[in-house]
């Protein structure tokens, strides 16, 4: 007599996470201000002005882009300002900072936003081993908006988890 094989995992009330679900579609660029400045290292103004009106911003429609500026020049606050105010009818996203820190502010907006109401009071598990670029700090803030959540906090697979939170259990 052969014994059914029963699916645990199947039939439990785990529920998976997976935060490459919510990864957004679009190109990241790094554009960076050290092609704008005079010798690669001075800002002027009059021609920092010229060259953001006479660039093509049509090349970053709909893509994540991070700024930067790979010299040793000091940008002042307003320029990066002015190169924010025209990507922002273009670009999904425009940060100061390297692609990780644009990744970063991606999720923080994309978690912010998560209706996660089906977690209360479930054993939740985040899935790890992502095949898009999910940056690590967004592990760390699912986490923080899951813990008065739900029941228990596990990483990895059903089949092999590694335990992270459990809700201690209220005494009567």
């Amino acid at each position: 007599m052969e014994e059914e094989i029963i699916n645990r995992v199947a039939n439990s009330k785990l529920v998976v996470l997976d935060l490459e679900d919510y990864y957004p579609e679009g190109k990241r660029i790094v554009l960076d201000v050290k092609d704008w400045l005079f010798e690669g290292f001075v800002l002027r103004e009059k021609e920092f002005r010229k060259s953001l009106k006479e660039h093509d911003w049509t090349h970053y429609q709909d893509c994540f882009v991070a700024l930067t500026c790979s010299s040793d020049a000091i940008i002042p606050a307003w320029a990066y300002m002015l190169i924010g105010l025209e990507l922002e009818t273009v670009s999904k996203k425009t940060i100061i900072g390297t692609l990780e820190e644009l990744e970063s502010s991606v999720y923080q907006d994309i978690i912010n936003g998560l209706n996660l109401e089906e977690y209360i009071g479930k054993p939740v598990i985040i899935k790890g081993c992502a095949h898009k670029p999910v940056p690590r700090n967004a592990y760390i803030m699912i986490t923080e908006k899951l813990k008065p959540l739900a029941l228990s906090i596990m990483y990895g697979e059903a089949c092999s988890s590694v335990p992270l939170y459990k809700k201690p259990k209220t005494k009567n």
